[in-house]
């Protein structure tokens, strides 16, 4: 399975709520002691063997509204189909720190999905992390660019916790069960 994060590259983009999905990528990376992230094509990746499967994490250095380009040569050369594509992004409509999980639909305005639906189609896996939404269309931008509050890093320290302790049902797909257990996790 390949487990992407999205967010953009560099220490300026670090502590931003778009950068959910690379955050995320860290923590799993961190906590199944995958080996150091090596550069492949417009991204990096590492990748190790996990209760028999192969399972490879990828974060993008194509920026976030050109996420597409680097997954799409990713998996076509790795040939990974789309149904084995897990992609972790930041969801403004999502309560900050709710989770979703879905294969396919639409992109909600979001420049990363927008990317990878046009480089590879839309039947991939999303786990949608929630930001929560500022409230007017005006400040969407700096919300999304801005970092994390203190509060809000307290609780993203839970999100990850619980999407690490279920993490054998993502790579198992039974979404219901690993949605079901972070939700309790996280009441």
């Amino acid at each position: 399975m390949l487990l992407v994060g999205l967010g953009n590259p560099g220490p300026e983009y670090a502590l931003n709520r778009h950068n959910i999905g690379f955050l995320c990528i860290d923590f799993i990376a961190h906590y199944y002691d995958f080996n150091n992230f090596k550069r492949h094509g417009q991204g990096l990746f590492s990748e190790k063997i996990i209760d028999n499967q192969k399972v490879s994490l990828f974060k993008p250095l194509t920026y976030m509204n050109r996420s597409g380009i680097a997954i799409s040569e990713f998996a076509s050369f790795f040939k990974i189909p789309l149904e084995d594509i897990l992609v972790i992004h930041d969801e403004l409509d999502l309560e900050f720190g709710r989770l979703k999980v879905k294969q396919g639909g639409g992109n909600g305005g979001h420049n990363g999905l927008k990317s990878i639906d046009a480089h590879l189609g839309k039947d991939y896996w999303r786990l949608r992390i929630g930001i929560g939404h500022p409230g007017s269309k005006e400040v969407v931008t700096p919300h999304v660019l801005g970092n994390f509050t203190k509060h809000e890093e307290t609780q993203l320290e839970n999100v990850m916790s619980a999407i690490q302790e279920n993490f054998l049902f993502l790579l198992k797909k039974e979404m219901t069960t690993f949605i079901n257990n972070v939700s309790v996790k996280l009441k």
